[in-house]
């Protein structure tokens, strides 16, 4: 299940990039906020995967 989010945040990570360079390019600060949410929403969902992991295995395996 790691594998498919990872792949998964790392398109989201490469899209943020993406927007935040054509906010550059083009000075537009809407871009620019719009890369930076994209980035933030990729970091939440790892750590939102890692703590449920955690929570999980617990749970199940102890």
């Amino acid at each position: 299940m790691l594998v498919p989010i990872l792949i998964f945040n790392v398109a989201l990570v490469a899209w943020s990039l993406h927007l935040m360079q054509e906010a550059f390019d083009r000075q537009e600060f809407s871009l620019m906020l719009a890369g930076t949410l994209v980035a933030a929403a990729a970091g939440g969902m790892m750590v939102v995967y890692f703590l449920m992991n955690n929570s999980i295995q617990k749970l199940f395996f102890t």
